[in-house]
């Protein structure tokens, strides 16, 4: 028996096309979850790998829906194999496990997938590494503007407003207020040792 596999990582992506795909090759049960793929824990892919049986197919749209690295994606074939069933691929039909072939071809795609993957994360480090000299920040945008930093901040420092009260006044947390009063403290100490 076919059966069909079907994952996006979030629950604004639709799982639409995947599913249409995998009906229109033939799987009768169609597995689906909106989950990173990056975690190996998913409820649907556990309860497909529970209901395969020897001489069943376990079929997805590409690869890259099962797994996100060649060592995971071995593993699972390797657990689907074990189960006498297996592992066919419908945007690369190179990687079919159903034949010999197919597993020593699917073994050296997973590979070169993987380089291709740790080379892109190569090349988005070096890119933030030079935003970031180029003075870019990264992460959530501050929650104290700068009047309202130019206001609270004397007041925190002199003492007379405590940071519970002063996160209430603005609206963010305790945390926030504590990492720019240290912040300030360490342009300070910059600024004086020039």
């Amino acid at each position: 028996m076919l059966l069909g596999y079907a994952r996006v990582s979030t629950d604004d992506q639709d799982l639409a096309l995947q599913r249409a795909s995998l009906k229109d090759a033939g799987c009768r049960k169609i597995f689906e979850e909106k989950v990173s793929g990056a975690k190996r824990a998913r409820a649907e892919l556990d309860r497909l790998l529970e209901h395969l049986r020897e001489g069943d197919v376990v079929v997805v749209s590409r690869l890259d829906r099962l797994a996100r690295s060649t060592r995971d994606l071995l593993t699972l074939a390797e657990e689907i194999a074990e189960r006498g069933a297996g592992l066919r691929s419908l945007a690369e039909p190179w990687a079919d496990t159903t034949s010999a072939a197919g597993k020593m071809v699917l073994t050296v795609f997973a590979g070169i997938a993987e380089f291709e993957r740790s080379l892109i994360l190569q090349r988005t480090g070096a890119g933030r590494t030079a935003a970031q000299a180029r003075g870019v920040r990264f992460g959530r945008p501050a929650k104290i503007s700068d009047d309202q930093w130019a206001h609270y901040g004397p007041l925190l420092r002199s003492g007379s407003l405590s940071v519970p009260s002063a996160a209430k006044l603005i609206g963010c947390g305790r945390a926030t207020l504590y990492r720019r009063l240290a912040r300030d403290e360490a342009e300070g100490a910059e600024a004086g040792s020039c």
